[in-house]
């Protein structure tokens, strides 16, 4: 069934298919997560942190928001609006957790002391979630000017995505929700009495003749 057609809730489907509907908002989200992750520890990582990495930085944030875009609209279309939510959450929060470890990464590599001990790519993730989180163990801490700019640079962009972005989501499901209660959008006679309703039989009934 195509985003923006409505059927029946969830809850009213037979339990095969409503199980598949939840195993593939499970799966595709895993799919996605798993094939970043691998691209992260794949993919050559031997560029100096400099003004080409803070503009990839710069764009993959644009990226991270188009792709939030596009999901919230996915939402408020979509004949499972709440499914569809859970869905464009778990693709849109490892893209940044990745896009901010990434960044972490080439600037020890490039500027070696940036942070206070040295950062693998497991330690780059790790030091991501810890700040994404505000957990703060204090175990890495970033010491130069540009490293701190880069996790003030994810504070607000954390404080987006939990804020804003948590606020547009349940506003698109809130939308997705109300287009399966009035799919047609509302009626411009709804809530008078059928008695007052242009081209209601009863306007035409002369009733009982004398």
């Amino acid at each position: 069934m195509g985003d923006g057609m409505v059927g029946p809730d969830l809850q009213d489907l037979p339990r095969r298919k409503r199980r598949r509907l939840l195993l593939r908002a499970l799966l595709r989200p895993l799919l996605t997560t798993v094939g970043l992750v691998t691209a992260y520890y794949l993919i050559p990582m031997d560029k100096p942190y400099g003004a080409a990495t803070v503009l990839g930085l710069v764009l993959g944030l644009l990226a991270v928001s188009a792709l939030l875009v596009w999901q919230t609209r996915s939402v408020s279309r979509s004949p499972y609006p709440r499914l569809r939510a859970v869905e464009a959450l778990a693709a849109v929060f490892p893209s940044l957790i990745l896009l901010f470890a990434t960044s972490y990464f080439l600037l020890e590599r490039s500027q070696s002391g940036s942070f206070t001990e040295s950062l693998s790519r497991t330690d780059a993730v790790y030091f991501t979630v810890t700040v994404f989180s505000t957990v703060g163990f204090g175990d890495i801490a970033p010491r130069t000017g540009v490293a701190r700019t880069t996790v003030v640079f994810q504070m607000l962009a954390d404080v987006l995505l939990i804020g804003v972005i948590a606020h547009v989501m349940l506003e698109a499901v809130r939308r997705g929700l109300d287009r399966r209660v009035r799919p047609g959008g509302p009626q411009p006679d709804a809530g008078l009495p059928s008695s007052d309703r242009p081209g209601d039989p009863a306007d035409d009934d002369p009733g009982p003749s004398a």
